[in-house]
């Protein structure tokens, strides 16, 4: 076949890449013209992909996979065009469509009816987006009629940076089309694209499974992430309580979840990325009266204030002139990316407490790091507090002689060894502070 992949970010590239080394034809494209030169050069254009680097070297030196930013043209000769482009939300949970509208418009210019060109979205859209919004775009802007002249499926992509390949073989291809047409074309597009691992574990298999409806699709990838999120709500505030009360909540949920039917997530200082805080924003701009939806997004977001706070009390009310460190920018261990990083909120809270605050991070550059206005903190610098952020596997062996003067540590992913700081105040989010060197 030949495919057209639109948007070469962190789960398009990989995708282009995995459709290439399974013996298919694959045009990359996406606006920045030096992602297209590094891609065609056989060069990743961010790091912290496994097997990316290559996977990606060795389909550019085959030709099977070329980038260029003309999407129009790249879909005007392609059997099948999948689309993983940005979508943004705001606050207040309102969808800004604007890249994907832009990339539906240059999709639509490339169709072609002797084509029959199987169109696939696979960016995260709230329910209903993609027979209401793209369906008629794409039938005004081409002159075509979908389900005749071209086909539209939506099948939610269902991995993680970091290990895109891993999971695209570990989870179903999930899927619903506009017509059933649509849905087998699809079905077979992704048969010869992706291999899956056996899962006796799951009743139906693992593989393509067609959920009869595109607004199917769209819910499941909104239910499964918001899930998560409300679980995490559910496991703060949890934590918040049993600190107060002096329980370590850590062994409440493991020995609530030592029975079956109990999952609860662990409590920690921010929930981020482009996924669980972004997708339940856009299930409640379907659905706004999703009370218990909002409820754990609000829990969720207060928890860098909530963390912050345990810092302030353990100083006596106040961090006014002391010296604060975030650990780790990223949004999670082991990826450098900062979408929806709690140490946005973290930074903000410790500097509302009066503290000079700077971030540590060992995927990003001092320069990285100041061009987010933040000020960058050498190991082995003095500071006073302490506040770890991302769990990056380098800080599970940090210790108080790495934190010259520190007297105060917030450990709010849980991943310090207590131990290594003696004479410090140590307190971990969602336990008791006279718990926390248990």
């Amino acid at each position: 076949m030949r495919i057209t992949v639109v948007g070469l970010g962190k789960i398009g590239l990989p995708l282009a890449v995995q459709f290439a080394r399974s013996g298919h034809q694959v045009y990359g494209a996406d606006v920045n013209q030096n992602v297209v030169e590094l891609v065609n050069s056989g060069a990743e254009p961010f790091p912290g992909e496994s097997h990316l680097a290559e996977y990606l070297a060795e389909v550019v030196s085959a030709g099977h996979l070329v980038a260029q930013t003309d999407t129009a043209a790249a879909v005007s000769k392609s059997d099948a065009v999948v689309i993983v482009v940005p979508l943004f939300v705001d606050e207040e949970a309102r969808p800004d469509f604007g890249w994907m509208d832009t990339a539906t418009s240059d999709i639509a210019r490339g169709l072609r009816s002797e084509n029959s060109t199987l169109v696939i979205y696979e960016t995260t859209l709230p329910v209903g987006t993609t027979r209401t919004r793209w369906k008629p775009r794409l039938e005004r802007e081409s002159g075509l009629t979908e389900g005749t002249d071209f086909h539209v499926v939506f099948s939610p992509e269902r991995v993680l940076t970091g290990r895109v390949f891993e999971d695209l073989r570990k989870y179903p291809k999930l899927l619903g089309g506009l017509s059933e047409e649509g849905a087998r074309r699809a079905g077979e597009f992704y048969e010869q694209v992706l291999q899956f691992d056996d899962r006796p574990d799951l009743e139906r298999g693992n593989g393509v499974w067609d959920l009869g409806s595109a607004e199917a699709a769209e819910m499941t990838k909104l239910a499964e992430t918001t899930y998560r999120d409300v679980n995490i709500g559910l496991a703060n505030q949890f934590g918040v309580f049993a600190a107060k009360n002096g329980i370590d909540v850590y062994q409440v949920i493991e020995a609530s979840n030592s029975q079956p039917y109990s999952h609860i997530h662990r409590p920690g200082i921010a929930v981020g990325g482009h996924c669980i805080p972004v997708y339940p924003r856009l299930y409640l701009w379907n659905d706004p009266d999703a009370t218990v939806v909002r409820a754990a997004r609000e829990a969720n977001a207060a928890m860098p204030s909530y963390s912050v706070g345990l810092a302030v009390g353990a100083a006596g009310g106040s961090l006014e002139g002391k010296k604060a460190v975030v650990l780790g920018a990223a949004y999670r261990g082991g990826v450098k990316e900062t979408a929806f990083s709690g140490v946005f909120a973290t930074v903000e809270a410790l500097r509302k407490a009066g503290a000079q605050v700077s971030v540590h991070d060992p995927m990003y550059s001092d320069d990285e790091l100041r061009g987010f206005g933040w000020e960058p903190y050498a190991m082995g610098s003095f500071v006073d507090v302490a506040v770890l952020q991302a769990d990056h596997a380098s800080y599970r062996e940090l210790s108080a002689d790495d934190l010259p003067g520190v007297s105060i540590v917030v450990d709010g992913r849980r991943v310090l060894d207590p131990g290594l700081f003696d004479s410090v105040t140590f307190l971990v989010v969602g336990r008791a502070a006279d718990g926390a060197d248990d």
